[in-house]
């Protein structure tokens, strides 16, 4: 009998043994590890995938090859990169992907509604678990989403003093892409650019200043070109996630399924409370370096918000047949029920 036992145990252990899979996998980024959302793809998801696996009891393991800094392909290859396979996993930028993935670019469609980074990004990720819309986008591109990125709030740094809404008007400021739609109504001029950019365009006469965000701009020290720094508000937003390629997902163990599912929410959390603690360090050091730094008026910044065009019906009428309406009722309603008290409810509007 203990033969009988003895064997069928040495038999279960080797069962394991031969289910227990090791699977190489890439981790990738078309931009460098200081900038935080990509900084926690090696320190949180990389660093801390197989200690989890083995806490949970799985034998499966995940031998991580990390390339970041476009060491694989550029910012704009980040989604086809993921989908196509040339990394398993890595960030994605859907912000550039406003044709393929407009659902993933609603917050720059809906300003003025919280500055609440984390809240805000912990409201995307759970829209993405539960408005079936916004999974398809990213399973469209053969990809799968595993947790949102995002930025602070938005400010103003210019080359001339901000006291009021009347001080924008005929000035051109840089604000590429959808943010220009928060500026044309104020009679100020968008012009397009890219953080790299802004330093040379501000320097040479391009554009007057620029709507930005402060871990942006401090580090590319634009404040020595447009030192006026004035405090806005426009609001955090969802710049892209981390993703998988869809076919190697439905590959891997549902151990490891599970895992890199936990590390996604997680790495949302992490990443955004990386942005934040940065944001405050460089807004209080910004007068060190010479910044003025002041705020917009409240009636001002009421003003601003109270004169957009209806931005979020534009863009739900433009994506109605993607199920954009859904999208923005079940993001507005989850601000308020969040107690985020929006300046605009994008949906009654």
């Amino acid at each position: 009998m203990r033969r009988i036992l003895a064997a069928l145990a040495l038999s279960a252990f080797a069962m394991t043994a031969v289910e227990a899979k090791t699977y190489n996998l890439t981790m990738a980024s078309s931009h460098p590890t200081v900038v935080p959302w990509v900084g926690q793809l090696s320190s949180l998801v990389v660093a801390e995938s197989n200690k989890r696996l083995e806490e949970m009891g799985s034998e499966d393991r995940i031998e991580w090859t990390e390339a970041y800094g476009g060491a694989l392909y550029g910012f704009k290859d980040t989604l086809e990169a993921v989908g196509d396979g040339l990394t398993d996993a890595g960030w994605v930028g859907t912000l550039w992907e406003g044709s393929k993935m407009p659902l993933q670019n609603m917050t720059y469609f809906t300003p003025f509604v919280s500055d609440d980074l984390v809240s805000t990004l912990k409201i995307m990720n759970e829209l993405h678990r539960e408005v079936p819309e916004l999974k398809e986008a990213w399973e469209d591109q053969n990809v799968v989403f595993l947790g949102a990125s995002g930025v602070e709030t938005y400010h103003l740094l210019t080359n001339f003093p901000v006291n009021s809404l009347k001080d924008l008007e005929g000035r051109k400021i840089l604000a590429p892409g959808p943010s220009a739609n928060w500026l044309k109504h104020l009679g100020a001029v968008p012009v397009n650019g890219a953080l790299p950019t802004y330093y040379n365009q501000v320097q040479t006469g391009v554009a007057d200043g620029m709507v930005v965000i402060i871990t942006g701009a401090f580090p590319n020290k634009h404040y020595e070109v447009a030192p006026y720094v004035t405090l806005v508000g426009i609001g955090a937003q969802m710049t892209g996630g981390l993703g998988i390629n869809k076919d190697v997902w439905d590959g891997l163990s549902e151990d490891v399924r599970k895992v890199l599912t936990e590390l996604g929410e997680d790495y949302t959390v992490a990443h955004a409370e990386e942005v934040m603690q940065r944001y405050d360090a460089f807004l209080k050091k910004l007068p060190e370096v010479g910044a003025t730094v002041t705020s917009l008026p409240a009636t001002d910044v009421a003003a601003w918000a109270d004169g957009l065009p209806n931005l979020a019906k534009e863009w739900a009428d433009a994506n109605s047949d993607k199920g954009a309406a859904a999208v923005l009722d079940a993001y507005m309603a989850k601000v308020n029920e969040a107690g985020l008290e929006p300046r605009i409810d994008w949906s009654k509007r």
